[in-house]
């Protein structure tokens, strides 16, 4: 490249964020071709939601998600009976309302509605100790979603932040955090949990937080074991998908329009890898 051209190159201000211009050449118009995208731009935002309306099992599977929460926040200010509930008539316990069958009323509360009373349906049954059914499924499924969606969000922190060191650095870095995943991966699961559990319910000390009290040593013991051991696979996908990034090749703008602004988005992948843009740095190309 001539000394013309490199003086084109508007200098880098010291108090300015942005990336030095004078470490780059313009790429020919043959590359700059070979980069147009011949698409319209859009966010990630709608990007992702296009795919995802386009995927009917992901759509189907919110839907049900929805109605699975729905449920689950109006049944128990539906139906009268709690999770730990005895089937009771005129405050008495009713013997004789165990094991019956969805829709069933046992003889008590049968004589009870012959007389004019009330008694809400077993939509679900009861079980052998004359509990209703449906309540306990549905506070089930309370717990269930509450530990999916903690876990998740551990996993997802967790894969993120690893996967994403593991792909930007390479090399050995790259190689032994891999090395840690396969190890992790080779730990039988079930077994894992049940060790953790125990020993971190007999570590966790939450006498002091109120608010964990309420979840309690059990549920966060799941929130941690669960965390600890799945964000393997979200690890995996963020490398894949940071070393997918490095081999792209990226554009950035004029200097002229660069040297006009502080910050521009489009040049975010630029700063992470230099090597990979329409202004090439001059130590990775030959100067004739």
């Amino acid at each position: 490249m001539d000394k013309k051209n490199i003086d084109e190159m508007p200098k880098k201000s010291p108090l300015s964020l942005q990336i030095d211009l004078q470490k780059f050449e313009k790429a020919t118009d043959e590359e700059k071709k070979q980069q147009d995208v011949m698409s319209e731009s859009v966010s990630f935002f709608r990007d992702g939601m296009r795919k995802l309306m386009k995927n009917p099992l992901a759509v189907g599977s919110i839907v049900v998600l929805i109605l699975i929460v729905a449920m689950i926040l109006i049944v128990p200010h539906v139906v009268p009976y709690s999770y730990s509930q005895i089937i009771s008539v005129n405050g008495k316990r009713d013997k004789t309302a165990s094991n019956m069958a969805p829709f069933q009323y046992s003889e008590k509360e049968q004589a009870f509605i012959d007389e004019g009373g009330e008694v809400f349906p077993h939509i679900m049954g009861t079980d052998e100790m004359g509990r209703d059914y449906l309540v306990r499924v549905v506070y089930g499924t309370r717990v269930s979603l509450t530990v999916g969606v903690f876990a998740a969000i551990i996993v997802l922190i967790i894969g993120v932040l690893y996967g994403s060191i593991s792909g930007y650095f390479g090399g050995k870095t790259d190689l032994i955090m891999m090395r840690i995943v396969d190890i992790i991966y080779s730990l039988p699961d079930m077994l894992m949990v049940v060790l953790l559990s125990v020993v971190l319910r007999e570590v966790l000390n939450i006498d002091q937080y109120p608010a964990l009290q309420k979840l309690g040593t059990n549920m966060i013991s799941l929130f941690i074991v669960f965390g600890l051991l799945y964000w393997t696979g979200m690890a995996r996908l963020v490398r894949g998908q940071i070393l997918t990034i490095k081999q792209n090749e990226y554009a950035v703008r004029s200097p002229e329009e660069l040297s006009a602004s502080i910050f521009f988005p489009t040049v975010s992948a630029l700063s992470l890898f230099p090597q990979r843009c329409r202004y090439r740095p001059r130590s990775l190309r030959k100067v004739s």
